[in-house]
Parts: structure tokens; sequence; C-alpha cells
């Protein structure tokens, strides 16, 4: 009977492997080079980005704008933030959408992007939307000190 499982055990093992080495000779076929006229992520960096303005977050004053148009309930929001100094990506930014304590809010996590020097970061606004929500802004640099403070919302900043 031991005889037997190792048997079926093995013949099962062999078909896998079979059919997993087919398959990777039929991907490079199938494979389609991206075309040209695809966007990299850097190139699309700059998506109908609005300057909110300068902002002091706790001791650091950032410049920040808003892709993606004014936020709405349930919809996700982007913020871009350029830090007051130079660390190539090593801080960590985190944003949300409402209230300081973070109620209902989604956070995002900042990804930096090099060719400008700032930090994309996508965050989705809670629904209901709360009454006086703002973008909130956790910076944290590589030592462990933070810095938490809030920025306007698009629709909250008044047109010059």
């Amino acid at each position: 009977m031991k005889k037997i499982n190792t048997i079926i055990t093995t013949m099962s093992l062999a078909a896998l492997l079979v059919s997993c080495n087919d398959k990777d000779e039929a991907a490079p076929e199938k494979a389609q080079p991206e075309s040209p006229e695809a966007p990299a992520h850097e190139e699309d960096h700059e998506h109908d980005e609005v300057a909110l303005g300068e902002f002091e977050i706790g001791e650091y004053k950032v410049k920040a704008a808003q892709g993606h148009g004014n936020v709405e309930a349930g919809k996700e929001g982007h913020l871009v933030i350029t830090l007051p100094y130079k660390d190539n990506g090593e801080t960590v930014t985190r944003a949300w959408i409402g209230s300081a304590d973070r109620t209902m809010s989604s956070v995002g996590k900042g990804e930096y992007a090099p060719s400008h020097d700032d930090y994309d970061i996508h965050a989705i606004a809670p629904d209901p939307l709360p009454a006086g929500a703002t973008w909130w802004l956790e910076i944290e640099k590589p030592d462990g000190t933070k810095a938490v403070g809030s920025i306007p919302l698009l629709k909250d900043i008044p047109k010059q």
C-alpha cells in the first residue's frame, strides 16, 4: 500500500511539472510588448494636480497639491507632498481624509517620485464625508520622529 501511494504521488508530481513547463514555453509567444504610447508611472505623475499651497506640519513647511479633482465621499483622493528637505525617499509619509483620529478613514502611504522629489499619496475618503474633513498628513523621518498636521481640501481653498 505504501508503494502504491508513493507511485501515485510521484506520477502526480511529474504530471504537474510537465504541465507547468508547457505554460512557460507558450507564455513568450502570447506576451505583447508594451506599446510606446503607454506612459510610464513617472511620466504620468502630473495629472490635473492643483496647488493647495504651503502648510506647517509640525516643524516642517510642506508644499501640497491635490489631484483627481475635489474629494468626494467614498472616492479616491490624491495628495502630492513636497518636503522642505531632500531625503531621496527615506521619509515615510501617510495621509488620510477626515478627522485627526482617523475614524472611518483609509490611510494611504506615500510613494516617492525621485524625478519630482515629492511623494504621491492616494487615500479613499470616508462615506459619509464628515463635516470639516481635511487632509491629514503624517511625516515620519528615518530617525523615528513624527509630525502630524492638516491641510484643507481643494474645495475649501479660496479661489484667487
